[in-house]
């Protein structure tokens, strides 16, 4: 897709991309945060699914099956995914390089989005010791969420 200028940039997020971190997580399909050459377009993602049509791959509600893995194609969508598009690593499966965000990108991501399973998610990046506090506050903090990452820490991380 980069190659055919259909998608700028991308890489893994969500929970597929957690499981680069911690212990295996159920999710029903893998997370492609991708920015496009023309996010101005109403249709942004047209010429996405354009492009996985030619290819036989048919959208399946949210999601379009590619191999064994339902994929949703998750524009860019705040300065935050932005920088975490900008700063994601590069992890290899099985010889075969990909993107995938960084885990205090992930932590924070959950965090403005604050919904049960997104704290669980941060807990998890805590335990496995892919994120600290540390790191995490700092992206945060960037992002006008340092607030947020307070009441986290008082309500989950005990923190005064």
């Amino acid at each position: 897709m980069r190659e055919a200028e259909v998608i700028a940039e991308y890489a893994l997020f969500g929970a597929a991309a957690q499981m680069r971190y911690t212990e295996a997580v159920a999710t029903f399909d893998a997370d492609v945060l991708v920015a496009v050459p023309s996010p101005q377009r109403l249709d942004v993602l047209r010429p996405l699914y354009d492009f996985c049509a030619q290819r036989g791959w048919q959208p399946e509600g949210e999601a379009i099956p590619v191999g064994a893995w339902p994929v949703q194609f998750i524009p860019v969508f705040s300065p935050l995914t932005r920088e975490a598009l900008a700063l994601a690593d590069t992890a290899d499966f099985d010889g075969v390089p990909f993107r995938v965000v960084r885990a205090d990108h992930l932590a924070v991501i959950a965090l403005s989005v604050g919904r049960a399973k997104d704290f669980a998610r941060i807990l998890a990046l805590l335990e496995a010791k892919a994120v600290t506090p540390e790191s995490v506050v700092g992206v945060a903090a960037r992002h006008g969420l340092a607030e947020a990452w307070t009441q986290f820490q008082r309500r989950f991380l005990h923190a005064s």
